[in-house]
């Protein structure tokens, strides 16, 4: 699937980017499928935010449950003073996660694909599976900064091997808060670890420095992949990689498939902890 080129990019950057990996028809569909799963939620009373600048104040019963769940979370922007959506849900939403690819026909579809499963071996992910999904709607002019991180922090294995397929819905742009990459910062250390602090959801989550060295600094040190709908952008485990606000009036959906693999060790404390009755699958095509 992936050329010789396309490997050896990479193993070099820590990324690739895929042009038209997917139709623009494909897209529309999972797109409809998002908004349709909106429509469809109703927000609890605990109106989950989701921000990745303050994932600690984010680790409620939601949050921890939607790991076998589908599960729509808030932009902080769109609620008012008093807690409450002060906009349609279809412009509230920050994204939906973290079960989709397994428990919706749709999304199913989209993410058990022989080709994506071609391009996960191609650059090297051995036996991977389909760890967690996340609908990113980056909402026009609320659609908040995604800070610099390294996915492993969140999804960790030993050794390193989650890797992220980032999906573009939608045209991502300078304007409306395309992805920024640190060239080769994946053969940099793991800065630190996000915890969970017992087996239970009731206490919580921790982040666990390990390496006090800074972070790329957005966007100086970070180069943009503005992506048309389609792309697919490959991510290592330890990239940096950051987003902007989206200080645009159109949206700038995506969709992101995080696939471990099954050799590598998945400890307990991770925050994402499937369900027994929902164990995780290989990443390979499904029948139509």
């Amino acid at each position: 699937m992936l050329t010789s080129d396309q490997i050896e990019r990479y193993e070099r950057d820590g990324f690739v980017v895929v042009p038209d990996f997917v139709t623009l028809g494909e897209c529309a569909a999972l797109r409809d499928r998002a908004l349709a799963i909106v429509d469809e939620w109703e927000p609890t009373e605990a109106r989950t935010v989701f921000t990745t600048n303050d994932q600690e104040r984010q680790s409620n019963d939601e949050f921890l449950a939607s790991a076998s769940s589908i599960w729509c979370f808030i932009e902080e922007g769109a609620l008012d003073a008093d807690g409450r959506l002060d906009r349609p849900k279809r412009v509230a939403v920050n994204k939906i996660g973290h079960a989709q690819h397994d428990l919706d026909p749709v999304f199913e579809r989209f993410t058990y694909t022989p080709a994506l499963a071609e391009v996960a071996h191609d650059v090297g992910l051995v036996d991977p599976l389909a760890l967690q999904s996340m609908y990113i709607f980056k909402q026009p002019g609320i659609g908040g900064e995604v800070g610099c991180h390294q996915d492993a922090t969140f999804l960790y294995t030993e050794p390193v091997t989650v890797t992220g397929f980032w999906f573009a819905i939608e045209d991502a742009t300078l304007e409306n808060g395309c992805l920024w990459a640190a060239p080769g910062g994946h053969r940099t250390s793991l800065r630190r670890q996000f915890r969970r602090n017992s087996a239970s959801n009731d206490d919580g989550t921790t982040f666990v420095e390990l390496d006090d060295a800074p972070l790329p600094r957005p966007p100086d040190d970070l180069v943009p992949l503005e992506v048309p709908a389609g792309t697919l952008v490959v991510l290592h485990g330890l990239l940096p990689h950051w987003s902007d606000i989206n200080h645009s009036p159109v949206s700038r959906h995506a969709y992101t498939v995080h696939c471990i693999s099954a050799s590598a060790d998945y400890p307990a404390w991770n925050w994402l902890q499937r369900r027994p009755d929902l164990p995780l699958r290989r990443l390979e095509g499904v029948a139509a």
